[in-house]
């Protein structure tokens, strides 16, 4: 186990009070690679030597920012869940597509995934690229992996998404097959050295929403079961983590151009996600009035941590500390303040497009986190 890593009541601590949810703007050369790629102008090969330069690029802006927990920036994906589940057997997705929404702003139809076949792990999928980062590493620092959440095999299409041939009965046959496939991931990474995983999950947002709410409940499912389902499908593949890794999940509201797809205060979801969830930390974006209050923090478990993402990945206006500060001192009148830790409050390109935000702010952002986590928690 990495010595980074402390146990507290068999949950792993996370390496700092400061972190960040893992992607990152990218850069214009990157961009145009991946377009030249599309049209067969470059091989993938070459297109992997481009990704490289620019994820070393990323590793050491995080790196100068002060940041202890360094990611690829997710440079190697289009979109945050699709290129992950796309390559687990039995899986077929769909791509988003680009709609204009009433206001006139545009946003991205979600994509839809089907288990098609029995579900499992054909091959290692982040192994090479954690390497990577691995091997860049300055001493002290870790590199951290982030994978989609198994949530999205299920919530997105439910039942009808799910074939019935392949799986006349979802429990315990569907969930015991995803969880393994992602048990078997974790092994990989465990084997390779990586000992920091996090789990992406937009659907136990959308839980908080009302409108999300009622489309579950069109389709035909239970919103207020479906969190304790969540649960016990993620602690199904916590019981396949390897000793020494500890795995976090962020719940994402969405997070395309600065725009977001759901809204709603935790509460729905709280006591299933902070108390049932067998997790060592979760990314909770906290940065507007969208998230709600702090109550529903009571729920955290002894040991587990709660990572405040009170800082905003969508525009560049640097947050006033002193503000940050209070709510920080908010959160902690509910939840041991040793129980809490600092972040943006989502990534900074959850897809390739990235948000309206500039370079120069994105580092300002991760050095933000960085000395008002030291000033809060001592460097602790």
């Amino acid at each position: 186990m990495t010595a980074m890593f402390t146990t507290a009541h068999n949950y792993l601590q996370l390496p700092a009070r400061f972190d960040h949810v893992g992607s990152f703007l990218r850069p214009a050369y990157l961009l145009q690679a991946r377009q030249q790629h599309a049209r067969s102008e470059i091989d993938a090969v070459q297109l992997r030597k481009i990704e490289d330069r620019a994820i070393a690029e990323v590793v050491q802006f995080q790196q100068s920012a002060g940041m202890k927990v360094i990611t690829d920036g997710e440079y190697r994906r289009t979109y945050f869940h699709i290129d992950f589940l796309d390559q687990l057997a039995g899986v077929q997705t769909t791509k988003p597509a680009l709609v204009t929404k009433a206001d006139g702003s545009q946003g991205l139809s979600p994509p839809v995934f089907n288990v098609t076949g029995k579900v499992c792990h054909p091959h290692d999928i982040e192994v090479d690229n954690y390497r990577f980062v691995q091997s860049r590493l300055l001493p002290g620092n870790i590199g951290k992996i982030t994978i989609p959440s198994p949530t999205m095999l299920h919530f997105r299409g439910g039942r009808a998404g799910i074939s019935r041939d392949a799986y006349p009965e979802l429990d315990p046959y569907f969930y015991d097959d995803v969880a393994r496939a992602y048990g078997a991931e974790l092994q990989a990474l465990s084997n390779a050295g990586c000992n920091y995983v996090q789990l992406d999950d937009t659907n136990l947002a959308y839980l908080c929403d009302p409108h999300k709410r009622e489309a579950a409940r069109l389709r035909g499912d239970d919103p207020n079961q479906l969190p304790h389902l969540y649960a016990a499908l993620i602690n199904k593949v916590v019981a396949h983590k390897p000793p020494g890794m500890l795995l976090a999940m962020h719940l994402c509201r969405g997070n395309f151009k600065s725009t977001h797809a759901a809204s709603g205060a935790y509460e729905p979801v709280a006591e299933a996600v902070l108390a049932e969830m067998n997790l060592d930390a979760y990314f909770l974006e906290y940065d507007d009035e969208r998230s709600g209050d702090f109550a529903p923090l009571r729920f955290l478990s002894r040991g587990k941590t709660a990572v405040l993402g009170l800082i905003t990945t969508k525009f560049g206006t640097l947050e006033n500390k002193d503000d940050i500060k209070r709510r920080i001192d908010a959160a902690a009148r509910v939840a041991p303040l040793q129980q809490l830790a600092l972040s943006p409050q989502c990534g900074f390109a959850s897809s390739v497009e990235g948000n309206d935000i500039s370079w120069d702010n994105q580092r300002r952002k991760l050095e933000l986190v960085v000395e008002i986590a030291n000033e809060v928690w001592g460097g602790k």
